[in-house]
């Protein structure tokens, strides 16, 4: 068995390969997805399934490039409605790699759809929670990016989120390892620590949003007291996880196309270019 975190600096991004007797599973993975594909062909492993846990709002994910390059199913929990073909596993699910299990835990709050996968051994034991943005280590994610699409206020997913936390990942073993999708320096949290892992009995210790004495009430004014505005390019994000974009090799063979003066300004002109971000008089 092979668990890899695949941790992206500039974005606090967590990503996660694991293998198991020739077959792979790639959870949250990054735009370029060339990385996998190495560790794959490495491993000499097929990659059956990318886990995605929930449509991300702070980086466009590489599900379905990699799905499209490898013929692996694209695996999202319940609530999902993707424009592209998926796999929507039910809550208690189980994906089978390799000699591991998977079982899906659906833990809404953050997200309707967000979904956590708890990885366990050939013998059943629970090894590690992949917890994507509904626990960070030091705090759970913030419940107010989904409002629109829930028809729900940020207490009321907050409110979700307490119940899923409570239900799904609390009365987990102590000593599993928590994988969250981001660590300090994330819009998606705001107390997040700069460790990227940690067993949940010490998370259950040391972060606010698990105290055993928490009420639902204490829970939702905390976790939503202080939030600063998510930045402007989220719901843009959101809409090209969730409806598929062109390929990360079409997007780099346009960006790497040369263009005359003439040509360039034609472009400037026809996206509005130049209105948007005017330069400089001498330099224009």
């Amino acid at each position: 068995m092979k668990v890899e975190q695949i941790y992206t600096g500039c974005l606090a991004q967590g990503a996660y390969y694991i293998e198991s007797a020739g077959e792979a599973v790639v959870i949250d993975p990054l735009r370029e997805v060339e990385p996998y594909l190495k560790k794959a062909e490495k491993d000499d492993a097929k990659i059956k399934f990318v886990l995605e846990t929930h449509f991300h709002a702070d980086f466009v994910s590489g599900h379905v490039d990699l799905a499209k390059k490898t013929g692996a199913t694209i695996v999202y929990g319940p609530n999902a409605n993707p424009d592209f073909e998926a796999h929507i596993a039910a809550d208690g699910e189980i994906l089978k790699v390799g000699k591991l299990s998977i079982k899906v835990l659906h833990t809404p709050g953050h997200t309707m759809e967000s979904t956590c996968y708890l990885l366990q051994d050939e013998t059943g034991k629970d090894i590690a929670l992949f917890s994507g943005d509904t626990l960070f280590i030091g705090d759970v994610g913030r419940p107010d990016l989904a409002q629109k699409a829930a028809h729900l206020t940020q207490e009321q997913l907050a409110e979700t989120l307490f119940d899923s936390l409570r239900t799904k990942i609390m009365p987990l073993s102590d000593d599993i390892v928590v994988y969250p999708a981001h660590g300090a320096g994330s819009a998606c949290g705001k107390n997040m620590s700069k460790e990227t892992s940690d067993s949940l009995g010490h998370q259950k210790l040391v972060n606010y949003a698990l105290r055993a004495d928490m009420s639902k009430a204490d829970f939702v004014k905390e976790v939503t007291d202080g939030l600063l505005p998510p930045p402007a390019y989220f719901p843009l994000n959101v809409a090209m996880n969730k409806q598929g974009y062109d390929s990360i090799d079409v997007v780099m063979e346009r960006g790497a196309r040369p263009l005359s003066p003439r040509a360039f300004e034609a472009a400037a002109n026809e996206t509005d270019a130049f209105a948007r971000y005017p330069c400089a008089p001498n330099l224009c």
